[in-house]
């Protein structure tokens, strides 16, 4: 039997296996991860546990094992960002609009997560409606690094990536809109992919921006996130109209292949002025063990990078605007309590029930969607969204993958940026272009830098190359410890 001490430092992989072979069983594995979430309540990672429902989740699970009809996660225990709905537990988006609703459905990929035997955990913490780098704009207070608890965990994820970090979770789900789960994953020292726009259903997700929005997981580990993604992953053409009519693929058949000849891409603008020398040599010292590794790397260039963030900024915020008009208090959510007439109703309500950073998005929306500013600015946008697209298929005539920085510094200071906004949005000037072309991108740690801070290293893909990036990821995992690292006092 293992020792429920022990379960927390087990894989999914391992976790799954353990399950399999009877020697831990999915209600003990739940316990011991319910014990854990509550311990570290202080890192403000989880909104909402119910420990009723996910025993009654462990004890079918058990049955399942007993019987022989396990899935390929039974008893395997998750938590899930809070921008996924689900019915037994509470669903904000980090929102006070949306403080204590819960849906009548289930979100696909955390339906399909149960098909496979997940056990979830509860609801984990994120940026209001996701817009935030850092997981400070959550109505319900910041999440900490659990590397260093006056630290920001990135976000929009960063309830899922300091569960996963602090062992609260073997694995939690997380949605990327320009980076939400990639920065998070680098700060926090952990593993996370955002696979192709349109791979994972996008319904039950809550929306931010419905172009951009991806769901996607964070792990301690490549093959930890292939398995998990290969369950969540498949079309859902019914339901989600942006679903890819791709089939569902198992992203673990090829973690093991070799990478001797790979071509990786380094583009000349993830190394410019801006990047820490901490981060960057963390990232060199990464691209040196992938040529040990037989990989070669190739300068590229990505020429409109710098454009990513006005790009983003324009039609992120308009796509929100327009998703963000339906919590105006008169079907469901908050409806504010003094109110002279109907539009009075409206405005009350969304005055109170929006946060600062979901308001100036709404605002900015708007505004470039408003008559006499569409052609000036959304318009615009749309047409160099396409040339970044473009570029990125420039570059992958002359490589496999590409690689670089996930954000400029370490995790910063929470706080750190005041009422800056302005900074929050240029750290994600590595990760927006990847979202605006709709390509897989992942992050997975590669050493320490200032202060001892997690740093991850982005790998890019082409779409529907999932496979390829887990596969990359994999191989330097297999050569490298940087994945197994934990916080100090976890």
């Amino acid at each position: 039997m293992t020792q429920s001490t022990d379960l927390h430092d087990l894989t999914v992989a391992e976790l799954a296996s353990a399950l399999r072979d009877r020697k831990v069983s999915a209600v003990e594995t739940a316990q011991h991860f319910l014990a854990r979430a509550q311990s570290h309540a202080d890192l403000g990672a989880f909104l909402d546990t119910n420990s009723d429902v996910t025993l009654r989740q462990a004890r079918t699970a058990d049955e399942r094992l007993a019987a022989g009809t396990a899935g390929v996660l039974e008893g395997v225990p998750m938590a899930h960002k809070d921008i996924f709905v689900t019915r037994d537990f509470a669903t904000t988006a980090g929102s006070r609009m949306l403080d204590g609703y819960h849906s009548p459905f289930d979100a696909t990929v955390v339906s399909r997560l149960a098909d496979t035997g997940v056990v979830t955990l509860g609801k984990l913490n994120c940026d209001e409606f996701a817009m935030g780098s850092a997981n400070e704009n959550s109505a319900f207070g910041p999440v900490k690094n659990p590397w260093d608890i006056t630290r920001t965990p990135g976000g929009s994820s960063g309830g899922s990536a300091a569960a996963v970090a602090a062992r609260l979770a073997p694995a939690a789900t997380g949605t990327d809109t320009g980076g939400s789960i990639r920065q998070p994953a680098s700060f926090c020292g952990i593993t996370g992919i955002k696979p192709t726009y349109g791979r994972a259903s996008r319904y039950g997700m809550v929306a931010f921006a419905s172009s951009l929005d991806q769901a996607g997981v964070l792990a301690r580990s490549a093959q930890d996130c292939a398995l998990v993604l290969s369950s969540m992953c498949g079309p859902d053409p019914e339901r989600d109209s942006t679903s890819l009519d791709v089939p569902a693929e198992d992203f673990t058949r090829t973690l093991a292949e070799p990478i001797k000849g790979l071509r990786i891409g380094v583009p000349a603008e993830f190394f410019g002025e801006g990047l820490a020398p901490d981060v960057r040599a963390a990232v060199d010292a990464a691209l040196k063990e992938y040529e040990a590794l037989g990989a070669r790397l190739v300068p590229i260039s990505l020429p409109r990078t710098e454009l990513s963030i006005p790009v983003y900024y324009i039609i992120a915020p308009a796509e929100a605007s327009s998703n963000l008009s339906r919590f105006d208090g008169v079907k469901f959510g908050h409806r504010a309590k003094d109110f002279k007439d109907l539009n009075d109703m409206y405005e009350q309500t969304r005055a109170e029930g929006f946060g600062d950073e979901v308001k100036r998005r709404i605002m900015i929306g708007t505004y470039v969607l408003s008559h006499g500013y569409y052609d000036a600015y959304y318009l615009q946008a749309q047409k160099i969204r396409r040339m970044i697209a473009d570029d990125f298929q420039q570059a992958f005539q002359q490589c496999d993958v590409i690689a670089g920085p996930v954000a400029p510094t370490v995790a910063w200071a929470l706080g750190g940026h005041g009422n800056d906004p302005l900074a929050d949005y240029l750290a994600d000037i590595f990760t927006l272009p990847a979202s605006l072309a709709g390509l897989p991108g992942m992050s997975l740690p590669v050493g320490f830098g200032a202060g001892n801070l997690p740093v991850g290293l982005q790998l890019i893909g082409n779409h529907l190359s999932e496979s390829r990036l887990l596969n990359v990821a994999h191989r330097f995992q297999q050569a490298t410890d940087w994945h197994i690292r934990r916080p100090q006092g976890i």
